[in-house]
């Protein structure tokens, strides 16, 4: 049975540098070697959404995430972060890029009428 993570991104606040960033994730953009590292590593479903500068994904993941990685594509994975460093901004300066974020509504448990 697959789950769902939640994390939270800040990008830097520019324009210039956020239209990249999603242009860096349109389809397609996505280099081909990630694309298969995220599926390799056990995600399902990603989704990235973004307001003003603040991103947030939402993965499914299979119950044995995360999975070992494929060192064959490692070197890529790098590169390609390394990219992304220049438009990300960790929330935390001290922590991961990526926050997982805390659920704290689900209305499926909320009781009915």
């Amino acid at each position: 049975m697959a789950y769902r993570i939640v994390s939270a991104l800040d990008l830097v606040d520019d324009a210039a540098l956020i239209a990249a960033y999603r242009a860096r994730h349109a389809v397609g953009a996505v280099w081909p070697e990630i694309v298969r590292d995220i599926r390799d590593r056990g995600y399902r479903d990603m989704e990235i959404w973004q307001v003003a500068d603040r991103l947030v994904m939402i993965a499914e993941v299979e119950d044995d995430f995360p999975r070992e990685a494929d060192p064959a594509v490692q070197s890529k994975v790098a590169e390609w972060e390394l990219e992304m460093d220049r438009y990300q901004r960790p929330i935390d300066p001290a922590g991961p890029k990526w926050v997982a974020m805390e659920r704290i509504f689900s209305l499926r448990d909320q009781p009915s009428d």
